[in-house]
């Protein structure tokens, strides 16, 4: 079995109607993983929530490495990780991973 990443295994899952399109599901999956970064209060209590957040962030930057589908030629840019508030291009700075929030006082790193 290939050794993908999850946001990827997940957008494959959606898609598994029509296997080829895939890379059109990747910012569904990445809005599943959104939602799911806090962890409710069963999933607290049974472990780690700090490290279940910093997990979800890795999980989300990796679909700036994945194939996307095209957007139609008037919609660059994209929306927030719930698909509530429309980013331009511009909106985020140059480096697409801008968007993700480092709690506890981590650093970025480049």
């Amino acid at each position: 079995m290939e050794d993908r990443s999850l946001i990827e295994r997940l957008a494959r899952h959606l898609a598994a109607s029509q296997p080829d399109q895939w890379p059109a599901r990747v910012e569904d999956a990445a809005s599943i993983l959104a939602l799911i970064k806090e962890p409710d209060a069963a999933m607290r209590a049974a472990g780690d929530a700090g490290a279940w957040g910093l997990m979800i962030d890795v999980a989300l930057r990796e679909r700036w490495s994945l194939p996307h589908a095209s957007a139609p030629e008037d919609e660059s840019g994209g929306s927030d990780e719930e698909g509530e508030i429309r980013l331009t291009a511009e909106a985020v700075g140059h480096d697409r991973a801008d968007w993700v929030h480092l709690h506890h006082g981590q650093e970025k790193k480049t």
